[in-house]
Parts: structure tokens; C-alpha cells; sequence
């Protein structure tokens, strides 16, 4: 079981001092977050992907390697990245660089995003969203797997002979999450092709994810990957944590009662029955979020939401190390009791090879004859038929879905 954190990367005002941090501030403050997260025990630090005021995250693969670097043990991740408005040509070689610079410590959520102007800012008609996912998601798959690429979709020019560089590390493409709050289709998507399933349960009662996880579920085993527990499945969280559990409400009340991403909607208390958002002691998070396995099952990677609404970088340390040092240690052992030994353990880059070569040495790429050129075209299977995978659905059809 992993745990980390995962960041929204905005820029908000505190609502208790009127300080509204520069862009400079707010990056380097969540650079020492995600280092504080591995000195405090945790596995994972995420940051999502946004191109628009108030957030700051518009290049996470170069945010990501700048913590990669600095940190040991740490895996970093995206909560997510965009796989409608970004191309998949660029998705494969950045997050491929990123797989040899922080040596496999590394993976990525895929998500549409919430934000709709961000598809007419990169070209893309937001009608189209989970046709570019689904043709998107097929190309970059085939990017990573194949030395030399031809391809013919809908959403970009065509490919011939074509190879992504840098090659995936040993081989081995990137783990990806499939991020959802809200699409059975990218549920679907995820259980296809045998990835992992984060469901971003922040927002909405959990009715809602226990549906889109059981499907996920189901149809990873209807897929042939395996049984319907030994499916991958990460969940969001948020906390805010004292001593004292009055002590938390007090003081993180103004944030909440501020903060735009809650929208001035229901009340603190309110919103903490409906969602995961837990406002208390460390004790009282232990208990609601050991309980997420009676909800979901057994599942993979836990990350919270713990550094928005304009909360100071003392007070975001602060919640790392009540994180780190009283709940996740606790969380540990209580979710791995009772575990049945047929469910898998997070994926990892290390776990992964080891599952390819056993003992053996891993592949290491180098140009050579077997390689397209990017240039006039070269490729083995350029007097051939076009390699296959213009789009998810015809690919389903072929498997016979």
C-alpha cells in the first residue's frame, strides 16, 4: 500500500494573515513539501497539470525532476496530466525523460481535466473530450511499446516510421493511473487495457466512486487481467489535522469557508459527512480512512490533499509530519490486516521489470537498424500494412469486447 500527497498547485490568498503568495513562493514552498514528504515516511508525491490562474503547475514533468532530484526513495506522479489537449507524441518522450532522470521512481495519472477552456487553448473541441482520450490514450501506448510507430488517427497528423525518444527505461513503459471524479467511459478505459483506476473522491458522496470502482473492477476482469480484486485502484482523501480535534476545526475553518474550490457551498461539518474531507484529530482520520476498505475494497494508493486554500507552508509541514508520524504508520498496519495475499501490491517500476526478466538483465535501448529515423521514414514496416490502433473502440472490437 502507498501513501503520499498530492498537490492542486494553487495560488491562494490566507484568508487569516491576507497574504497571497508569488508564484516563485508557492513553487518553491511545494518543492519543500515533496521533500518533507519522503523525510516524513511517505511514498508518493503527485501535482497535477492546470494552464490557468490561480494555479501554477502548467509543467509538472519539469516540477517532478526537479523533486526527483532531490529526493532518494520518493515516487512522483501527476493528479493528472492531460491527455485531451496534450500530444501524445510529447507526453511519451517527457515522461519517458523522466523515467531515466529520477531512475523509475516515476508514474502518471491520465484525466481529461475539469477545466473547459483549457481544449480550445491547445486546439481541441471540449465535444470531443473522450474521443481524444480514448485515441490519445491507444496512440501513446503504441508510442512506448514499439520502437518504430505508423499511425493514422483523427485528432493529429499521421506517423510513419516513427520513434519516440528517450525509450522507456528497461523497457518498461510507465505505469498510468486512469483519473476520473465523475466518467464510467475512462473507468472502462482503465480496466481495458489492465492500468490502474484513481478515483479522486473529493469532492462527491462515496456512492458515487463505489459505483465507478465496481465497474472498473469487473470489467478489469471481464478484460482477462485478473480478478476483480486484483484490479489497481488509488483514492483521493483530504485531511486537516490537531492535536486537538477542535483545535483543527477552528483552525482550518477560515480556509475552508474561503477557499473558491469549495464554492461558499455547504458548511464545513457538512461537507465533512459527504466526502472524505476529515477535520479533526489524528486519530479521527486513522479511523475514517482505515474504514475506506469497507467502502471500496482493498486498493493500492492512498494520497491526500493537505497544501490548498492558502494554507501557509508552516502549517502544510505541520500536517506532513502528524501525516507521516501518527497516521500513515497506523494506516500501514491496519489495511494490510487481513489482506488477502492475492491482491497485488502497488505497482512500482522496480516490481514491474522484475516481472518482465526475472533475474535478468533488462533491455536496454540504443539506435540501430532496428529503429525508425524521424527523418526519411525508415522503418521494417514501411513495405508492410500500417500498424493497427487508430482509437480504443476499434481496438475493443478487435479483442472481441
Amino acid at each position: 500500500m502507498q501513501f503520499g500527497i498530492m498537490s492542486v498547485s494553487d495560488i491562494t490568498q490566507d484568508p487569516t494573515t491576507g497574504h497571497t503568495p508569488s508564484e516563485r513562493e508557492r513553487i518553491k514552498a511545494t518543492a519543500t513539501i515533496a521533500k518533507h514528504a519522503e523525510e516524513v515516511g511517505l511514498d508518493v508525491f503527485a501535482i497535477g497539470e492546470h494552464h490557468n490562474p490561480p494555479f501554477w503547475s502548467s509543467s509538472p514533468t519539469t516540477f517532478l525532476a526537479h523533486v526527483a532530484a532531490q529526493t532518494e526513495r520518493l515516487i512522483v506522479s501527476t493528479s493528472t496530466t492531460l491527455i485531451t489537449t496534450n500530444d501524445p507524441v510529447r507526453i511519451a518522450e517527457e515522461y519517458a525523460m523522466l523515467q531515466h532522470v529520477s531512475d523509475g521512481r516515476m508514474d502518471l495519472m491520465l484525466g481529461r481535466g475539469n477545466t473547459g477552456p483549457v481544449y480550445p487553448w491547445f486546439g481541441q473541441d471540449i465535444r470531443q473530450g473522450l474521443p481524444l482520450a480514448i485515441e490519445n490514450y491507444a496512440l501513446l501506448r503504441k508510442l512506448w511499446t514499439d520502437d518504430v510507430v505508423d499511425w493514422d488517427g483523427k485528432f493529429r497528423t499521421p506517423l510513419q516510421g516513427f520513434t519516440s525518444t528517450p525509450r522507456p527505461l528497461d523497457g518498461v513503459a510507465p505505469f498510468v493511473w486512469h483519473g476520473s471524479i465523475r466518467t464510467p467511459e475512462i473507468a472502462e478505459q482503465a480496466a481495458y487495457y489492465g492500468d490502474g483506476f484513481f478515483a479522486n473522491n473529493i469532492f462527491w458522496p462515496k456512492e458515487h466512486y463505489q459505483r465507478l470502482i465496481e465497474l472498473y473492477r469487473q470489467r478489469f476482469a471481464h478484460y482477462g487481467h485478473g480478478t476483480p480484486e486484483q484490479a489497481i485502484v488509488g483514492l483521493g482523501g483530504q485531511v486537516f489535522m490537531r492535536t486537538n480535534s477542535q483545535d483543527a476545526k477552528n483552525d482550518f475553518r477560515p480556509y475552508f469557508d474561503n477557499a473558491p474550490v469549495y464554492g461558499h457551498g455547504p458548511s464545513m461539518e457538512d461537507f465533512t459527512e459527504m466526502t472524505p474531507l476529515t477535520v479533526g484529530s489524528p486519530q479521527q482520520v486513522i479511523d475514517r480512512y482505515a474504514a475506506m476498505r469497507d467502502t471500496f475494497g482493498d486498493y493500492q494508493r492512498q494520497l491526500f490533499l493537505i497544501d490548498h486554500a492558502g494554507l501557509p507552508l508552516k502549517t502544510v509541514l505541520e500536517q506532513l509530519d502528524l501525516l507521516g508520524g501518527e497516521v500513515v504508520p497506523v494506516l500501514r498496519k491496519e489495511l494490510a490486516a487481513g489482506r488477502p495475499e492475492t491482491v497485488p501490491d502497488a505497482p512500482t517500476h522496480a516490481a514491474r521489470v522484475k516481472a518482465i526478466y526475472g533475474d535478468g538483465p533488462a533491455r536496454e535501448a540504443r539506435p540501430g537498424a532496428n529503429r525508425g529515423d524521424n527523418l526519411t521514414a525508415g522503418s521494417p514496416y514501411q513495405d508492410g500494412p500500417a500498424l493497427a490502433g487508430s482509437s480504443f473502440g476499434a481496438a475493443a472490437t478487435r479483442k472481441g469486447a
